[in-house]
């Protein structure tokens, strides 16, 4: 194992953690809002399978020795360039941001940032993070399983969002 896969690896678990605590912030100030939340039950497997996916990558990069990709230096400019992006995802719906569907009834939808072009960007970069993450070090098991994982969990998430975002908001008047 490389000592930049270590670097990364633990650069973006750092990452994911802080932005569990901002998301566990947001939470509260929306809970003190009023805000309800959505797909409650399902929650807990997309923590589950985000928590595997890392679990995945360290193994698989770790036990099989894994050589860092040819395409290196496109693959990690395109994962930094990700990193922009969600992070721009993040500060465009400021406090309304969260790793739970939690809406606020009422509320008008957040139509800034890359949200003005789509619906959901964040789930983009995040499946695309979900793949370039680990074809940069060479973990392709990591990489197709979730992928396959992700599409599985965005296939009840998206919906579920959809739904609870046209009832409680005015969200279809946005869109």
């Amino acid at each position: 194992m490389g000592k930049l896969f270590l670097i990364v690896f633990t650069i973006v678990v750092i990452q994911r953690l802080v932005e569990l605590g901002v998301a566990k912030r947001n939470e509260q100030w929306m809970r003190s809002q009023g805000a309800i939340e959505i797909g409650a039950s399902h929650y807990k497997w997309m923590v589950l399978m985000h928590t595997a996916f890392f679990i995945s990558l360290l193994v698989e990069v770790a036990w099989f020795d894994r050589p860092l990709s040819p395409f290196s230096s496109l693959l990690f400019s395109f994962f930094l360039l990700m990193q922009l992006a969600r992070i721009w995802c993040l500060s465009s719906l400021g406090k309304f941001w969260n790793t739970k569907i939690l809406i606020l009834p009422g509320a008008t939808v957040q139509k800034k940032g890359p949200y003005r072009w789509i619906r959901h960007p964040n789930y983009v970069i995040v499946t695309i993070e979900l793949i370039v993450l680990p074809l940069l070090f060479s973990a392709y098991f990591t990489a197709v399983l979730f992928l396959v994982l992700n599409a599985w969990m965005l296939s009840v998430r998206i919906p579920a969002e959809e739904r609870a975002l046209r009832e409680l908001t005015n969200y279809n008047e946005m869109f």
